[in-house]
């Protein structure tokens, strides 16, 4: 295909077969657009070639500079045509919003046709990734706005909201635009991806005030003046926040009648964060820490449990010992464990095989010592009872992984700097903080069951193998580089949380703002049925209220809310459309000018705007366009119209028996929980479960959205069917004592401890 030639047919706006008012609104949208991306593309062809022009400098093979320099000069020779090409792309993604998408139209033969399959390219798998990054990464930063966008432009196609694939100004079409364009430059692979990277860096930086901006401009179009987003209050971690006194001010519900974010569920007076870990729900993010260990008395207290509690096992051992040469082996030093162990972190990184346990490491250590001291050695009881814990922990840790991780084997190359740590310092068991325990629960937790499998992270896992690294290299009883080695670690994992959060909050706004569309519709729906007071209409009349004249009524209530007087006026409109519908009423003069004017705010048409006013305000027998096939026509328009927020409302499912009391207990529960708790689904009859958050509940629509680790919008469900699955067992709520994989191996082989030395109501204080 000749690059100079344009691969799409192009398609104006001027010619476009749209209602006037779209056209018009397309038109001015375009031309901001166009202004726009017009500076940013020549800034961008600029940087590129300054990109060039320096990769060429810094080459030191002669053939490779050359490359460069050809590259810029082709760029140099046909740059005047890639802004050209973009713009008429970007025009005839406009002027074809009303089409049905290419996809659509090829749906069918995406799903069966094997014969078609093939390899594919390399190159075409780089380019994807990397558009598809950079489209999803300004759609994360843009995402309400474009939300907003997309109803307005649903509004403009007579279509449901577009999401941010389909729009024809979002990210994802932008992309494809930039690489249809490009491809006028003739580059190779290495220079396209570097085009790709210059438009993300330059052409898109103000992306998102763009989309504000057009936002705006069909605001004051007239194309829903007032959509809009009721924001998030910032809201405290519900572990992490101090008990508040029961006077203190508690956040206000919004107008949606939900529950305040952090409305208690325990009785008034008592806070939930008063309550004991294994009552609270675990609200965290993946790398949010607490606020810090507990006291040193605390601490001192939960050493002392868990010796006595090592002590008492000790003892059962003892009377339970068949071998009365046991105890004449001399013990091994402390110092000479933990230099023999030294050795074996020495050998990690070479060819050996190194052990595979705790019970490994240990056999291998007593193996060495009779060795080099030519008679059967054995650990101290206090060296023992180190290998035992951290044995039972890493027991823990291993039925909590997935199979084939990153993580089994950076666990396994901890396993012997832990041992040594764990030798001079015990506190690693019982502070939560320490940062030897912080770098073993963000390793473990990568390779946790309840993670997605499809959720890999490279930056994550460079910076797991990095920290992991960095200790086995340099570890000789300083804890210090346990520190150094966490600290970039935990960086990252805060980042990683705070991105988290920012993308739940995105699908939180979004979620609201589709509950108070929802609100609006019931309360336009219940305003049509006081202005008839159980009086009939003639079907198609009724008809042209609960579609029509609704829609007016529910952008108003958005607009300007139910205390204004244009709700009033709109109210009271209703009522005279009612009655000069049943003939009580003559409608009086002007009042279809005033519908017509209505009609066309919510997107309707001038001639079917015109159309429907006549029939509402005329009523049953005095309307002037009385032919059937007519009605018909309108009727079929009507049903095909996408209707305002018809997206938001949830789906309809079948009549269920009432829940029993277990169900009903639980639902009730589950209206209490704090926005932002973890919860675990049971995938399959093995029990793998999978952790999803509470983002966000309505108890208006029944509706709870969940999200996953990063933020991302998971899955919407009823309240009552998760309740349902609640009392089957098939979904649980996560304790904020059972929330990290390292907690809960520590519960783990605490259990085994206290069955072991008969001791279950014991060591309480011993939890981190």
């Amino acid at each position: 295909m000749d690059p100079n030639t344009i691969p799409h047919p192009h398609r104006n706006l001027a010619s476009a077969e749209l209602p006037r008012r779209v056209r018009a609104a397309l038109e001015r949208l375009y031309a901001l657009a166009s202004d726009s991306f017009g500076r940013q593309l020549e800034g961008m062809l600029t940087e590129f070639e300054q990109q060039l022009f320096k990769l060429a400098d810094q080459a030191r093979n002669p053939a490779l500079q050359a490359g460069y320099f050809e590259t810029l000069r082709k760029v140099r020779l046909h740059r005047a045509q890639l802004a050209p090409r973009f713009m008429a792309g970007l025009e005839t993604a406009l002027a074809t919003i009303r089409e049905p998408a290419a996809e659509d139209a090829t749906e069918a033969s995406d799903h069966g046709d094997f014969d078609d399959l093939r390899l594919v390219d390399d190159a075409e798998v780089s380019e994807a990734t990397v558009l598809a990054g950079i489209a999803s990464r300004h759609e994360s930063r843009a995402g309400l706005p474009l939300l907003l966008l997309g109803q307005r432009f649903g509004v403009l196609a007579g279509a449901p909201a577009f999401d941010a694939e389909r729009l024809p100004v979002g990210p994802h079409r932008l992309c494809l635009l930039l690489s249809e364009a490009g491809e006028v430059l003739q580059l190779e692979q290495e220079a396209r991806l570097l085009l790709f990277q210059c438009f993300n860096s330059h052409a898109m930086t103000g992306y998102a005030q763009l989309v504000e901006a057009m936002n705006a401009m069909l605001a004051r179009e007239n194309i829903l003046p007032g959509l809009s987003y009721v924001p998030l209050r910032t809201r405290p971690t519900a572990q992490d926040a101090a008990p508040q006194p029961a006077a203190q001010e508690q956040p206000q519900a919004s107008d949606a009648g939900e529950r305040p974010r952090n409305a208690p569920s325990s009785p008034p007076g008592r806070a939930d964060e008063a309550a004991p870990a294994s009552e609270r729900p675990h609200t965290r993010w993946w790398g949010e820490n607490g606020n810090g260990s507990g006291s040193a008395e605390e601490e001192k207290a939960a050493l002392s449990m868990l010796q006595e509690l090592l002590s008492s096992r000790r003892k059962a051992l003892g009377s339970l010992r068949k071998d009365p040469g046991g105890g004449n082996q001399a013990p091994l030093k402390t110092p000479d464990v933990v230099a023999a162990l030294g050795s074996q972190q020495q050998m990690e990184s070479g060819d050996v095989q190194r052990p595979r346990t705790i019970a490994d490491l240990k056999q291998a250590l007593l193996a060495q010592s009779r060795q080099q001291h030519g008679q059967a050695m054995r650990l101290s009881s206090e060296d023992e009872d180190t290998f035992e814990l951290l044995g039972l922990l890493y027991t823990g840790i291993g039925r909590e992984l997935r199979e084939g991780t990153l993580s089994s084997n950076l666990l396994e190359r901890l396993q012997v700097p832990l041992l040594r740590l764990a030798l001079l310092d015990r506190a690693f068991f019982i502070r939560s903080q320490h940062p030897a325990r912080q770098l073993l629960s963000a390793v473990a937790e990568a390779g946790a069951k309840w993670m997605d499998e499809d959720g890999s992270d490279p930056r994550l896992e460079r910076q797991l193998r990095e920290a992991v690294d960095h200790v086995v290299q340099n570890f000789q009883g300083d804890a210090e580089v346990f520190e150094a080695a966490n600290q970039p670690l935990q960086n990252h994992l805060q980042l990683m949380a705070r991105k988290a959060e920012l993308s739940e909050r995105r699908h939180v706004e979004a979620a609201r703002g589709k509950e108070k569309l929802v609100m609006a519709k019931r309360r336009s729906g219940e305003a049509i049925e006081q202005a008839l007071a159980g009086r009939e209409l003639p079907r198609f009349l009724r008809k042209l209220l609960d579609q029509a004249w609704a829609d007016v009524l529910t952008l108003t209530l958005l607009r300007h809310g139910e205390d204004s007087q244009e709700w009033q006026q709109y109210a009271g409109m209703t009522s005279l459309l009612a009655a000069t519908g049943i003939g009580s009423q003559k409608p009086p003069e002007g009042l279809d000018r005033q519908v017509e004017q209505a009609l066309s705010q919510v997107g309707y048409h001038e001639d079917e705007a015109a159309q429907i006013a006549r029939h509402l305000t005329t009523g049953r027998d005095e309307s002037g366009d009385g032919d059937p096939a007519s009605r018909t026509e309108l009727t079929m328009k009507l049903k095909a119209r996408a209707r305002l927020g018809d997206d938001a409302e949830p789906p309809k499912a079948k009549p269920l028996a009432p829940r029993n009391p277990r169900e009903q207990a639980c639902y009730e529960h589950l209206r209490t929980l704090p926005f932002g708790t973890w919860m675990e689904f049971v995938l399959n009859q093995q029990g793998d479960v999978v952790r999803r958050r509470i983002a966000w509940f309505s108890t208006v629509t029944d509706r709870v959205l969940f999200v996953n680790q990063r933020g991302q919008r998971i899955d919407e469900q009823s309240l009552d069917h998760v309740s349902r699955l609640m009392a089957q067992d098939q979904v649980r709520v996560v304790s904020a004592d059972r929330g990290r994989l390292v907690d809960r191996a520590w519960q783990a082989a605490l259990g085994a401890l206290r069955n072991f030395a008969g001791m279950p109501d014991q060591l309480q204080g011993a939890a981190p």
